[in-house]
């Protein structure tokens, strides 16, 4: 996409919890220009312009007209309407996750876009996260991963089941690590508090070998977010509640790390190796608001989006097929 330099002008369609979010970072970007927002709750969408200080929109039509680009942030079974909307409109659209509620929605939005030459970047926000940070200078080619993403029950969110409201993200990140295609699928859930799966685990192994497990749920006691990931000569383990990332390498001994805290003797094969521990400064930062203005960059051709049309669309074909087998156990 050529560059552009003016600023973009932006909408939110849909200013629940997480669209007045949206809202306050566009309110704040220098990049971008926010026009106004637009919810079917008269009373959410003036409140949430006076605030911001923008503009209350009483139809959606009518915001999609005055702006460049809109953040969709509606219940995932408006996505597809929304974003057609927007998308014929010649508008580029930031969409929450799940990208959609099926794969023929989300291919005819994708297909919809490159017609129109029109950006999808899609809020999986989790890759933005700052303790994912220090593993952007490995060489990351990891044989099993673990995941687990725990939370106490609310009523928000539960529109969808909880492999596409919690796991999803964790099913994106698996995704961006393992660059080999899905060979198999186990998995299994139950349904506790609401009249969809509550809890679901999920096995994925990939045709280069490697093998993934991931647990999600919403009824937890405690919150927790926590991955551990596996490869020859390394081992890392992330806490995301805590900002905490931890790395273990084996290494000969006149490999050593000089960055490295604290080192462990280890004989192997007859070699001289030593385990080095690494605990890196993890920087904080407002990944929501740094999400949104690679969004901004993205049309002004200055970036490409984190997570485009198409990583959405296929965090989305996993997660149904986990969805699908899950609910298969269940009959």
């Amino acid at each position: 996409m050529a560059k552009m330099n003016k600023n973009i002008n932006v909408g939110v369609i849909g200013v629940g919890h997480l669209g007045r979010h949206h809202t306050k970072h566009y309110a704040q970007l220098k990049c971008a220009n926010l026009i106004g927002v637009y919810d079917t709750d008269q009373r959410a969408r003036e409140e949430t312009a006076l605030k911001y200080d923008t503009k209350p929109f009483d139809s959606m039509e009518a915001l999609i007209k005055e702006v460049d680009a809109v953040s969709i942030v509606t219940p995932t079974h408006q996505h597809k309407v929304v974003a057609e909307s927007c998308i014929k409109s010649g508008k580029h659209v930031f969409i929450e996750k799940p990208i959609t509620k099926t794969l023929g929605e989300a291919n005819a939005l994708i297909n919809l876009a490159d017609k129109n030459k029109r950006l999808i970047q899609v809020g999986h926000i989790e890759r933005l996260n700052p303790a994912l940070i220090p593993l952007s200078n490995l060489d990351l080619d990891p044989k099993y991963i673990e995941v687990q993403r725990l939370a106490p029950y609310m009523s928000r969110g539960t529109d969808v089941p909880v492999v596409l409201d919690l796991m999803i993200h964790d099913i994106d990140l698996v995704l961006a690590f393992v660059k080999a295609p899905v060979e198999q699928i186990q998995a299994s859930g139950v349904s506790i508090m609401t009249r969809s799966v509550d809890i679901a685990n999920a096995r994925i192994r990939f045709e280069n070998g490697t093998v993934a497990n991931i647990t999600s749920s919403r009824v937890a006691k405690d919150r927790v977010r926590k991955l551990k990931l596996f490869q020859q000569d390394l081992y890392i383990t992330i806490d995301f509640l805590i900002g905490l990332t931890e790395i273990y390498k084996v290494m000969d001994e006149d490999q050593s790390d000089p960055e490295a805290t604290m080192s462990a003797p280890l004989e192997s094969n007859g070699r001289n190796r030593q385990i080095f521990y690494e605990k890196p400064e993890i920087k904080k930062y407002d990944a929501l608001e740094l999400e949104l203005k690679n969004f901004i960059k993205s049309i002004q051709g200055e970036a490409s989006p984190i997570v485009d049309g198409v990583a959405g669309r296929n965090a989305l074909d996993v997660a149904i097929q986990i969805h699908d087998k899950i609910l298969e156990d269940l009959q």
